[in-house]
């Protein structure tokens, strides 16, 4: 039986600064990346993203803005993982330093293309930043190979 998976990503940007939020995951999906999580049963996409951003971060975001989604097919178990991705600029509250998830830290924009990025996390970028695709859609065949198509 096939399984579905929905979860979100936040890129968090601070205009004064000209920086965005990373978080160094040491969980399942390691690397720097930008926080997010799971969409739990009858929550809506955005909520979920709002509750995981101060779970993870402890920020209160709002006014998020749809980058892409970023959506992997398993040809063997028919398996489908979707990831929905925002971006804001709208945050309050104080920033933590490391949760169980991983540390977090403001990079400037300049400095983000040289970070440890989790995989495949480098190539979505241009989707936050200069709203250069909406989906990535990936396909991981019988031999364990992955195609992916920008859109």
């Amino acid at each position: 039986m096939s399984s579905v998976e929905l979860t979100n990503m936040c890129m968090i940007y601070d205009r004064a600064t000209d920086r965005v939020l990373v978080q160094e995951r040491v969980k399942s999906w390691k690397g720097v990346a930008f926080p997010g999580g799971h969409i739990e049963d009858g929550e809506s996409i955005i909520d979920s993203t709002i509750r995981e951003i101060k779970e993870e971060t402890g920020l209160t975001i709002s006014n998020l803005e749809l980058c892409g989604i970023i959506y992997w097919y398993d040809e063997v178990t028919k398996d489908k993982y979707f990831v929905f991705s925002y971006r804001t600029e709208v945050f309050s509250g104080e920033l933590l330093t490391e949760t169980d998830e991983g540390r977090l830290y403001w990079v400037s924009k300049d400095e983000l293309a040289s970070l440890p990025f989790a995989k495949g996390f480098k190539e979505r970028l241009p989707m936050f930043l200069d709203k250069a695709f909406s989906e990535g859609f990936i396909v991981t065949g019988p031999d364990g190979r992955s195609e992916i198509k920008w859109q």
